[in-house]
């Protein structure tokens, strides 16, 4: 491959991403002497960053929170020699001598063989202040992560469709009593995750209700949402230890352009692993998977594609490859 005037440096592998499946991409690549470049967007870690206690993550026996995982995994990979550079990836295109051309924010130029894109999935908020206050201290986007820390307290969620219900659902296994609290007064979620929400004694409704604050930002907690009734205007308060966002989740792949094959809500689409459908670009975590979303399948499928790309690279030949600039 000849390099144009003007890209930085040919990488062999790229990872867009540092969360547990781009940091896992990146501990196995470095391993294989493959040198990779990390590209840590706006939000360094991912979602766990905004997760307190991660208690389901194998080897932390005590828990650990979602901060601290994130710096042991970071720590782990540069010791291999990964490198981690930050920068918002605004494009990424096929390069006619090969490979990827990678454009960032800052006006650099990247090339590299592959591209693994572990670029997560962001829960989907209302966008209210004191719920972006609240993160992290009764505010939480995963029933998964977080239900097992409010055992008997009352619980809001918010939403009306499956994923909703199904944190609902989940979250009776903890919760004294789990609020949904809906814009309408009907439900979008199928049929069957209906019948089973309202068949459980613990789950009630808040029908024709918009939330307008989480309280209590000035205590640090959630106490409790306001909320007003959208068909006669009036305000009431209703008292939870908890407040859960289950208006789903959207795939950070707008970037891509279009380049690889997703499904019709954005998330990329994978096959035999971790392939795209773009020889060379590999899928891993969040970004890819609109079913599991936790930070251990997130890492298993990190460590796929990093295998996927170091087979790759091996049956392209790129280990002989020389790079000339022009």
């Amino acid at each position: 491959m000849r390099l144009s005037e003007g890209v930085d440096r040919l990488e062999k592998v790229v990872i867009l991403g540092t969360g547990p499946a781009g940091l896992t991409a990146a501990l196995y690549t470095a391993r294989a002497f493959l040198s990779p470049l990390v590209i840590e967007g706006p939000q360094a870690g991912g979602q766990l960053t905004i997760t307190t206690e991660v208690e389901n993550f194998p080897g932390f026996p005590e828990g650990i929170t979602g901060p601290e995982l994130i710096e042991k995994m970071r720590a782990q990979v540069t010791r291999f020699g990964a490198r981690i550079e930050t920068a918002i990836v605004e494009k990424i295109e096929k390069s006619p001598e090969g490979g990827f051309s990678i454009t960032t924010d800052d006006g650099r130029e990247i090339r590299s063989w592959t591209v693994i894109v572990a670029t997560g999935a962001s829960a989907k908020f209302l966008g209210l202040s004191s719920e972006k206050a609240l993160m992290g201290a009764g505010v939480s986007a995963c029933a998964t992560c977080d239900g097992f820390f409010f055992k008997g307290r009352e619980i809001v969620v918010a939403g009306g469709g499956d994923t909703a219900l199904e944190e609902a659902l989940f979250l009776t296994r903890f919760a004294s009593k789990v609020t949904v609290v809906h814009r309408r007064d009907t439900l979008r979620a199928s049929k069957i995750m209906q019948e089973k929400a309202f068949e459980n004694p613990k789950i009630a409704f808040a029908w024709n209700k918009e939330i307008l604050e989480v309280l209590d930002v000035s205590q640090g907690m959630v106490t409790g949402v306001r909320v007003r009734d959208v068909t006669t205007g009036a305000e009431s308060i209703i008292s939870c230890s908890g407040f859960f966002v289950a208006i789903g989740h959207r795939p950070n792949t707008d970037f891509l352009g279009g380049l690889a094959e997703t499904d019709p809500t954005g998330y990329l689409k994978t096959h035999s692993g971790t392939k795209t459908s773009v020889p060379g670009l590999f899928a891993a975590g969040d970004v890819a998977d609109p079913v599991y979303r936790q930070a251990i399948s997130a890492a298993g499928s990190g460590c796929m594609a990093a295998i996927d790309a170091e087979r790759y690279l091996e049956a392209s030949g790129v280990e002989k490859a020389g790079v000339e600039r022009t």
